[in-house]
């Protein structure tokens, strides 16, 4: 999955951006209320162990 594609589905699931940290965009979830480091590198694909991080932090379900 590419970032791009992963942003869509934080969207949908009610997550958005708030902020940067360390240069890496910073996304909120109200479902879990944690923030997620994500990555500028919208065509690049998510390494599968960063994926299952920013799925159980987000709460969001495939």
């Amino acid at each position: 999955m590419k970032y791009s594609e992963l942003e869509k589905k934080l969207k949908k699931a009610g997550c958005y951006e708030d902020g940067v940290m360390g240069g890496h965009p910073l996304w909120y979830s109200p479902i879990t209320d944690k923030y997620i480091k994500m990555s500028h590198h919208k065509n690049q694909e998510v390494a599968t162990g960063t994926l299952k991080s920013i799925i159980k932090d987000s709460g969001i379900k495939f």
